[in-house]
């Protein structure tokens, strides 16, 4: 009977383009969730400033030509 091998004893390294790739990849995620973040909180802000607006004005109606 053969013995078992614990797992993570033959874990293959990573080259060193891996872990540079990786160090990139992670980065780019990084600045993408912030980016993403910042966008939807200022769509939130101008829906809201816009929502205000249209409850402070009266409408009008639209002009005859």
């Amino acid at each position: 009977m053969r013995p078992t091998i614990p797992n993570g004893v033959f874990k293959p390294k990573a080259s060193p383009g891996e872990v540079k790739q990786d160090a990139t990849n992670r980065a780019a995620k990084v600045i993408i969730e912030n980016e993403a973040a910042a966008r939807e909180a200022k769509t939130e802000r101008l829906r809201r400033a816009r929502l205000a607006k249209e409850t402070a004005e009266p409408e009008t109606p639209p002009k005859k030509r």
